[in-house]
């Protein structure tokens, strides 16, 4: 008999900021329509199957807060208005993203979907989008706010609810009311995921293990430097990151969220991807957990095999790949399974492609001729095949959501009679034999390359470090503001920032990861009244970031500062960015009108001048808004405009020695009519760099930042010099 021990991991990062409780991606409610309800409701069908599923704890909280409708998205938001009243800025979003889903198995298979992607076009960037946007009428956008989420609805939904069957039969011309069905569907599907675990678990068929609180690489956050091991010639971060004491966080989190949702502690952990290390596994034991599992690469590099596959997939050492071992290191033990990468590969990315039945079969016939190989004798120990892989991406590729093929592959298990499909706390039942230790990496090539090897990685870690070590010596501040600075803290620690970073890994979201990021380690600062890093302003992405249109200066300019557009030619000549509206798509949470679309920049022989332009007047647009312009140097300077009393005013600080904000007197001036114009001298904001660079940011009454452009790098620019009006001529 072959044990065959499945694990399904279910895990997404932690998306809200704490501070504007905006989940910036939906994807936790959009997989809980579909794959984390429907892979465990799935196995009512298949009672003699057992399987593990591994519940990360920042995706549960999540889902808990969607089903009590306390988290929104804006794709919810966006989603759920009236048709009839969305705005322009509404609609460019739907068009720029309500088609985020696999287009054949997503899209294409519901015609309706697919004729409004054919009619959204290849459209890219905001001027496109505006484009497209004006082929679509009320009708169109009210059935692209139901396809968008009714695509994402589980199969079983599809096959037996009647209330999803009529919409997806009508395919079109949908209602109001419709979506006010599709609503009342997705919280009943988001309010039944936790509870279907539950009861799967008391029926004795599941085993649910859990990670990490917030998914961070454990053995980085006990030492970076374990990195080494593998790559002891690479750059490290500026800063060390040592800190067991938060991977034991991690952990003592993750056992008491599961023991509250489940009412058991949990026996197993899945390291995030399969991360291990000699220091993390008195951390795991300490914590109460009996078994973990990682890579078969793991199990190689530490017993120096290596392991093969034959031309029809056959490993050449199953006896100790197909086993579970215990892993000792410092006085401590656990035991660990090791997943065989190439059949866990096969189901994660592969199979997709084949007809279920095909791709079951295969599967079966490895399994049977893996477990054949070893000895079958009576005191011999059951072969144990680790199969472990996500339990959310995959679907997506699969015919149907995957559906047929998970029912062929577990009608196949339930009947074979050389197979028993088992938990993995039975799998990791006896493990009799030792390691003296463990080589560290992850499921990954067996190494952290992915989380700490590029260049982009250590600026991350470098600033999560210098984060944390601001929140040790915050003991002036309340307890509770640090308990929250320690929040954000944990939540950085996850392994998806660093995980979207360098150039291995890419997705239409990388922007919207990096921003988040930088937005956790900024909210730590704010939080514990200490001064932002004006690196944490600044994308940590240093390629492939949007391209940005910027016009540099071609003349001395001499505006004259009244707040209007006294003549054609006093910013002739001017320096010009566009506002990005990549930046509007990150920072406008409500989808409002912008309030800066153009700056304008240049100098005369001692003066720095800017001017904002809007949408509306910018004396009507200021009042409820504060404009700061960032300029990056040292010191670094500050200017920040504001009304006061329908009088503009701006006020000038500089950045100290102890990296605080501090008014300073200055000879800024401004005027705010249609336009704003500023002026400021050029050796109050540079006395000794040769370029000049700018942020500017919108604020809102409430303090809480609603635009910043440019996104992710400075506007730069030189101040002329005596070849810059010949190397600027024209005729």
């Amino acid at each position: 008999m072959t044990r065959v021990a499945i694990l399904w991991h279910m895990h997404q990062p932690y998306y809200e900021d704490l501070v504007t409780q905006e989940h910036v991606l939906p994807w936790v409610r959009l997989h809980a329509l579909k794959d984390y309800f429907g892979m465990v409701a799935l196995l009512k069908e298949f009672p003699e199957v057992r399987v593990t599923f591994n519940l990360v704890p920042s995706l549960l909280v999540q889902v808990e807060a969607f089903a009590g409708g306390r988290a929104h998205d804006q794709y919810l938001k966006v989603g759920l208005k009236p048709a009839e009243t969305l705005t322009g800025e509404d609609v460019v979003f739907m068009l720029r993203n309500f088609f985020h889903a696999q287009p054949e198995r997503m899209i294409h298979v519901h015609p309706r979907y697919a004729e409004l992607l054919e009619l959204r076009g290849h459209a890219a960037g905001l001027p496109g989008l505006q484009a497209a946007a004006r082929r679509f009428s009320v009708d169109d956008l009210r059935d692209l706010q139901v396809w968008q989420k009714l695509a994402w609805i589980d199969p079983i939904y599809f096959a037996l609810d009647d209330r999803i069957h009529r919409l997806v039969e009508r395919g079109r011309q949908f209602t109001e009311e419709d979506k006010a069905v599709l609503r009342e569907v997705e919280l009943e599907v988001l309010n039944a995921v936790i509870p279907a675990y539950r009861e799967r678990q008391h029926a004795g068929q599941i085993e649910i293990s859990t990670s990490p609180f917030y998914h961070p690489i454990l053995p980085l956050l006990c030492d970076t430097d374990v990195y080494k091991r593998t790559h002891p010639d690479s750059p490290m971060p500026r800063h060390r990151f040592v800190r067991p004491e938060d991977a034991a966080e991690q952990l003592t989190r993750a056992v008491a969220c599961h023991d509250r949702l489940f009412g058991r502690r949990p026996a197993g952990l899945w390291p995030s991807e399969g991360s291990v290390s000699d220091a993390m596994i008195p951390i795991a034991a300490s914590a109460g957990f009996e078994w973990m599992a990682t890579d078969e690469q793991i199990l190689g590099r530490t017993l120096g095999v290596e392991f093969t596959r034959t031309a029809n997939g056959e490993v050449n050492q199953p006896e100790l790949l197909y086993a579970p071992f215990i892993v000792t290191a410092a006085g401590a033990r656990i035991a660990c399974g090791f997943r065989d990468h190439v059949l866990s590969d096969l189901v994660g990315f592969t199979y997709a492609g084949w007809p279920s039945e095909a791709a079951a079969d295969d599967f079966v016939s490895r399994l049977l001729r893996a477990g054949r190989r070893l000895p079958s004798a009576r005191d011999a120990q059951e072969p144990t095949i680790f199969v472990i892989l996500d339990g959310e991406n995959a679907w997506e590729h699969y015919e149907g959501g995957g559906r047929p093929f998970l029912r062929a592959l577990y009608s196949r298990l339930s009947l074979n009679p050389e197979l028993r499909s088992v938990t993995m706390s039975e799998a990791c039942r006896p493990a009799t034999r030792m390691l003296a230790g463990i080589f560290p990496g992850s499921w990954i090539d067996s190494n952290f390359y992915i989380w700490i090897g590029h260049e982009d990685d250590r600026r991350a870690w470098s600033e999560l470090a210098e984060a944390r070590d601001v929140v040790d010596h915050a003991t002036d501040v309340a307890l509770a503001a640090r308990e929250r600075a320690m929040e954000e803290v944990l939540i950085a620690e996850g392994s998806d920032w660093f995980w979207w970073y360098g150039d291995d890994h890419s997705s239409e979201h990388d922007l919207e990861f990096d921003d988040l990021y930088r937005r956790h380690l900024r909210n730590v600062y704010g939080l514990l009244g200490r001064p932002v890093p004006e690196e944490l302003f600044i994308s940590n992405i240093s390629g492939n970031l949007p391209s940005r249109t910027q016009k540099n200066p071609t003349r001395r300019i001499a505006p004259v500062l009244d707040g209007d557009e006294t003549s054609y030619f006093e910013w002739l000549g001017a320096g010009l960015v566009e506002a990005d509206d990549t930046a509007g798509a990150m920072h406008h949470t409500n989808l409002q009108e912008p309030v800066v679309t153009f700056i304008r920049f240049g100098f005369d022989d001692t003066r720095f001048y800017v001017r904002f332009d809007g949408p509306r007047p910018m004396a009507a647009a200021l009042a409820p808004h504060t404009l700061t312009l960032t300029f990056l140097g040292n010191p670094a300077a500050r200017l920040v405009i504001r009304d006061l009393q329908g009088h503009p005013a701006v006020s000038q600080f500089s950045r100290g020695s102890d990296q605080r904000w501090m008014p300073v007197p200055g000879r800024a001036r401004v005027a705010v009519g249609d336009i704003i114009e500023l002026s400021v001298p050029i050796e109050e904001l540079m006395p000794a760099a040769a370029t000049l660079g700018f942020f500017v940011t919108v604020h809102d009454a409430a303090g809480i930042e609603v635009e910043r452009h440019p996104a992710h790098r400075p506007i730069e620019v030189a101040p002329p010099d005596a070849r810059f009006e010949a190397l600027n001529w024209s005729a």
